[in-house]
């Protein structure tokens, strides 16, 4: 069973800014909790995100155990969007659409991601029991880290 999730949030930042943020594999070490071990393993990725990029990735999404991750950038619409998809990794399917509409606020990026676990039956179970609430509890860490950084009050 394939499922969705949807995230939006409200960016006090530039269009430049927040792209270049978002674009950068390496700062997704920043705005993964520090207990998933999250470490993003391809050096070449300084550059600008391009289609076809490759990025790999070590994460330990469940009691400690370490996987790999590999993503594909399948889509970049340079400062609009980007699409990054699994190739290997914990999900039977996963499919990442990154959007940025800039408003008078800033920016709203929305995140639209589409997955499916594997293993049947044994997935749909994994998913109510707890992927479903893991997903949710990066996310909202995801959230308070981009508050804090683009949305804190300077004083």
């Amino acid at each position: 069973m394939r499922y969705k999730l949807l995230r939006e949030q409200q960016l006090n930042c530039d269009l430049n800014t927040a792209w270049d943020f978002f674009s950068s594999p390496h700062n997704l070490e920043k705005i993964t909790p520090k207990e998933m071990q999250f470490i993003v393993l391809s050096k070449d990725n300084n550059h600008t995100i391009y289609e076809g990029q490759l990025i790999n990735y070590t994460v330990s999404p469940i009691l400690k155990i370490q996987m790999k991750w590999r993503t594909r950038i399948t889509q970049v619409d340079p400062n609009i969007s980007f699409t990054d998809f699994q190739e290997q990794g914990p999900y039977k399917y996963w499919n990442h659409f990154h959007e940025f509409l800039p408003n008078e606020k800033g920016v709203l990026i929305k995140d639209t991601i589409t997955y499916e676990l594997p293993f049947g039956i044994l997935g749909t179970i994994a998913h109510q029991l707890f992927v479903k609430n893991k997903l949710n509890k990066i996310f909202k860490y995801r959230f308070e880290v981009l508050e804090k950084m683009f949305n804190r009050v300077k004083s």
